[in-house]
């Protein structure tokens, strides 16, 4: 029997420097009788002669389109806005399925081509019920790095927007450039920020955290709040008290919201900064409906409008934050799925995938019909 060939794509969005397999996964699926064919990439953390030192195949970047239908396309993020139909089986994430903006063009590709859809952020343990990998830590360390950053740049250059930011090398470099920015801002503050993250107890929130705390945020200026804190229903005071927001709660129905604009409108607000690191920005039920556009590493904030006084309020709306720090978060990633990339030769008959099969086609279930044609 032919070996299975998993076909790793370059990545489409700006500034993604992530990657769904790294050399170390690559060359476990190779030694485990794999073909892994890499996509050359001009954007990717590794270089493409990290692939090739371990027995990858160096293939054209953009040819997993004319690729066999039986390979397995790996990616991380969304596909190009394109409209022809999709004939293979995709494992990345493709944001399709909590009703964001165009989600039914975008999945109505896969039956369209006959083609499947293996998401990762719906990868489940079946036992546990946990999602198998995740950047949750990451996205929770790097949205965390950026509020901060953006708290101090408000104090030491008011009425400018947070400039564009490109990925770190490393975590100490980030945390180092962290560091400067709340001393610039303590400077003119005379204090630290105080931080209220939400979700505090998810992966995402022990990111957030930490980057705080090594960054230099005093602990007690860290509140710390997940469900049972949240359960009253908000808006809540405690985060306009606070001078930063970390949302990090994966968001799976409606909930009474957070903040909203008239929440901001309390007399003594102090909040100037919102990281909204669950991304959901197009969801309709997303619960900080201060802000309407996602934001990128190129325009990290977006203000929130209509507010009559208190301090200017900015929002970080940014998908992919963990390409912050690009070769950690691959790697910790790849890492924590490839055991399950493992049994990919297999596929139909592994839980976690099959799994996610039968959630892609409940979800194709519920197109639109006018769609599909």
């Amino acid at each position: 029997m032919a070996p299975t060939v998993l076909h790793l794509r370059s990545e489409d969005k700006p500034l993604e420097h992530r990657s769904a397999l790294t050399p170390t996964t690559a060359k476990a699926l190779i030694d485990a009788g794999y073909t892994v064919n890499v996509e050359k990439s001009p954007v990717r953390i590794f270089d493409d002669e990290e692939f090739s030192k371990i027995g990858a195949t160096l293939v054209p970047t953009g040819s997993w389109r004319d690729a066999p239908k039986e390979h397995i396309i790996v990616g991380l993020k969304e596909l190009p806005e394109e409209t022809f139909p999709l004939k293979h089986v995709h494992v990345q994430f493709a944001h399709v399925y909590k009703n964001q903006g165009g989600w039914e063009n975008v999945l109505a590709r896969f039956p369209r081509g006959g083609g499947t859809l293996l998401d990762l952020e719906f990868l489940q343990d079946p036992e546990t019920g946990r999602r198998v990998a995740a950047f949750g830590y990451s996205a929770g360390f790097s949205g965390s790095a950026l509020a901060l950053k953006s708290w101090a740049w408000q104090l030491t250059h008011p009425n400018e927007p947070l400039p564009g930011v490109e990925s770190y090398p490393n975590e100490d470099a980030l945390i180092s450039d962290v560091k400067a920015d709340l001393a610039a801002g303590k400077e003119k503050a005379g204090r630290l920020p105080r931080v209220i993250v939400i979700g505090a107890l998810g992966r995402c929130g022990r990111g957030a955290i930490d980057m705080c705390l090594k960054a230099g945020v005093p602990k007690e200026q860290i509140l710390k709040w997940d469900m049972a804190e949240t359960a009253k229903g908000g808006p809540f005071k405690e985060i306009t008290e606070s001078d930063v927001f970390v949302n990090c709660i994966y968001l799976a129905s409606k909930i009474p919201h957070f903040v909203n604009v008239e929440s901001l409108k309390t007399p003594g607000r102090q909040l100037s900064v919102v990281c909204d690191v669950s991304a959901d920005t197009t969801n309709p039920n997303n619960p900080i409906p201060i802000y309407t556009v996602a934001t990128t590493f190129k325009k990290p904030t977006v203000p929130v409008e209509g507010l009559d006084g208190g301090p200017p309020c900015s929002v970080i709306s940014i998908d992919h934050l963990p390409s912050l720090l690009p070769r950690e978060s691959s790697e910790a990633f790849s890492g924590d799925l490839l055991p399950h990339l493992l049994k990919l030769n297999n596929w139909r008959n592994e839980p976690v995938w099959s799994n996610a099969e039968k959630l892609f086609q409940e979800k194709v279930a519920s197109l639109p019909k006018e769609v599909l044609n």
